[in-house]
């Protein structure tokens, strides 16, 4: 029976029982939890998970022009250059002319971007194994091939219509 009173020696439950057969919530609230985690360890060398987005997306893809990683991003252009900026100040990112178009400025990854960036995987990694506690080797990977699927199926039909 749910509860909203504690018992003693336990832990007070708060997720009603009802919503735990709702798939978008216990999405919700796994995000949650796991951006909470991941903020925790992100806050502990000074970035925010946009830093990490940036970093990661340049280093995956290349020297980005500022335009670009906003549009790919869906974000901002102003929140955009605040987050280069302080990734330029911290040398993991630099603001170069593109090879190609002289008029292009591009945002590419240092050396100490990648190496930032080799310390946060290490970071994340740890995060996750915080997150699935609970699962297998194999549950992870069945997870996360599941997320990867619902996640690419929503990307790939944009943003969602009618929102808000």
């Amino acid at each position: 029976m749910f509860t909203d009173k504690a018992q003693p020696g336990h832990r007070a439950r708060m997720t009603p029982p009802s919503v735990l057969n709702l798939s978008a919530y216990l999405m919700y609230a796994t995000g949650k939890a796991a951006r909470r985690t991941l903020s925790e360890k992100l806050t502990a060398r000074g970035l925010r998970l946009w830093h990490l987005t940036v970093l990661t997306l340049v280093a995956d893809l290349g020297p980005q022009p500022k335009g670009v990683l906003a549009a790919r991003l869906d974000m901002n252009a102003s929140d955009l250059a605040r987050i280069v900026k302080d990734l330029a100040d911290a040398g993991q990112v630099e603001c170069v002319r593109s090879p190609t178009d002289r008029r292009r400025v591009d945002v590419r990854i240092t050396p100490r971007g990648r190496a930032a960036l080799d310390h946060l995987n290490a970071d994340i990694a740890s995060a996750d194994d915080d997150l699935l506690t609970p699962l297998s080797d194999a549950e992870r990977e069945q997870l996360a091939s599941l997320l990867r699927r619902v996640h690419t199926h929503h990307e790939e039909q944009g943003p969602a219509s009618g929102s808000g």
